[in-house]
């Protein structure tokens, strides 16, 4: 991953999480997909982890493939809730239902 890393990537990262709207979620691959990226789910987490370094961006709306929140990110659920997003259990989105379509 050395090297793949630039202002631009990110901000081209960042700027798919900022179309996701509110009451939906994408996935990491999703995001790294839509950027010509399909294998690079790792490094969309990775930008998020640093994103408030770039702005505010609703990165609470990005979940892994199954629908999991980031560990020991209790917030990021309270985020979904309150924007209407349903979970299957603790930790799980309802991703049938509330996975961005885009």
């Amino acid at each position: 991953m050395a090297g793949t890393l630039d202002e631009s990537l990110i901000y081209e990262i960042l700027s798919v999480v900022e179309e996701i709207p509110e009451g939906r979620v994408a996935t990491y691959g999703q995001i790294a997909r839509l950027i010509g990226r399909e294998k690079n789910a790792r490094l969309v987490g990775r930008v998020l982890g640093m994103a408030e370094f770039y702005g505010s961006f609703p990165c609470h709306r990005v979940v892994n493939h199954a629908g999991r929140t980031a560990p020991g990110w209790e917030e990021q659920r309270v985020f979904l809730e309150g924007e209407g997003v349903v979970f299957r259990d603790n930790n799980h989105v309802d991703m049938k239902n509330f996975q961005w379509e885009c």
